[in-house]
């Protein structure tokens, strides 16, 4: 791998120690590395200036979320660093995989089509609690020419430069509505079958799912809201569905009791007949019983925060109103003992 080549983007809002193991990562692997935070009060843009690495600190006054740090912390490389050839983004709670680097410059010399490669995400502690374990199962995407990718990717900077970069206006979602529009100017998108990054997703509490998949609901609304029409179509059929299984069938069950004396009760007998549809699907993809179990069960019950973030975002569209960044992590504290990585 050519040092000079590669810039790096990470960015975090209260990642506390996630935010350590993350940057120790990336040290010493690549020409400059800019870490963009969201108003944190953990400690990180101070644990993060004693690495020696920039710091890009949002205006709070601005809606924050993932899509417009990623975007300014781009924008801030290539115009400080206007060498660098290929650009690594990485969330704060995440750990480069040793040797992912070089792989996927190698993708991106020989493939002047690809704008964007990604590998395997994997959960750092799958085991440590089901939410866990789920985020896992969600990482594991086809190999192959993709639609989008996730928050850790190396990207083409005159690919993102002639798309305009990242929707800074979104609260998530923003790498597949990228994704859209570099594919519309007939760039490729190639997941690579290596390791790229350590996840810690560090979900312990229902709630927490909960929130994180109102969020997701939220994204989906407004990728199919601004790229929903044809060809694209970007999201609309996952839309429909959360529709339908979140809100449309149990107000029909219910608001029909009276009149059927009950019988549309039997509606709900879709959502065990759903869950066995994905559990069926998962196990012939090659998931094992228990997780394709988890994950069909967690992937219906999931529809009903995830309707709650559709109509969250279009009551917030309709009041005019930019929806709030919704979070879903505990804050922790950086340790005052963090010593610089040599």
């Amino acid at each position: 791998m050519s040092k000079k080549k590669i810039g790096l983007v990470a960015i975090g809002r209260n990642e506390g120690e996630r935010l350590r193991r993350c940057l120790d990562s990336v040290i010493g692997k690549v020409a400059h590395i800019v870490y963009v935070d969201s108003a944190s009060t953990d400690g990180s843009v101070e644990f993060a200036r004693s690495l020696g690495v920039d710091v890009l600190e949002l205006d709070p006054a601005k809606p924050m979320a993932s899509p417009r740090s990623r975007n300014e912390g781009f924008f801030y490389l290539i115009n400080t660093y206007p060498d660098i050839k290929y650009v690594q983004f990485i969330d704060g709670d995440c750990e480069l995989v040793e040797g992912w680097l070089e792989k996927a410059e190698a993708q991106l010399d020989a493939r002047p089509d690809v704008a964007v490669v990604c590998g395997r995400r994997r959960e750092l502690y799958p085991d440590a609690s089901a939410y866990n374990r789920l985020c896992d199962i969600e990482w594991d995407t086809p190999i192959g020419e993709a639609k989008a990718c996730g928050g850790d990717a190396m990207m083409r900077p005159d690919a993102l430069q002639q798309v305009g970069g990242f929707n800074p206006t979104l609260i998530g979602g923003g790498e597949p509505e990228l994704c859209v529009r570099l594919r519309r100017k007939d760039w490729k998108i190639l997941r690579i079958d290596a390791e790229m990054t350590r996840h810690d997703a560090d979900i312990k509490r229902f709630s927490q799912w909960w929130n994180r998949n109102r969020r997701v609901g939220h994204a989906y609304a407004e990728g199919s809201w601004l790229h929903g029409r044809s060809p694209e179509r970007h999201w609309v059929r996952p839309s429909r569905s959360i529709w339908f299984w979140g809100l449309v069938l149990p107000l029909l069950a219910l608001s029909m009791a009276w009149f059927t004396q009950g019988l549309s009760l039997l509606l709900f007998l879709g959502y065990p007949i759903l869950i066995y549809r994905i559990y069926y699907r998962m196990q012939k993809q090659g998931l094992s019983s228990r997780d394709a179990r988890l994950f069909a069960l967690f992937c219906v019950i999931g529809k009903f925060p995830l309707v709650q973030g559709q109509i969250l975002f279009h009551l917030n569209r309709l009041k005019g109103r930019h929806t709030k960044l919704v979070e879903y992590k505990d804050v922790t504290v950086i340790s005052t003992d963090s010593q610089p990585v040599p």
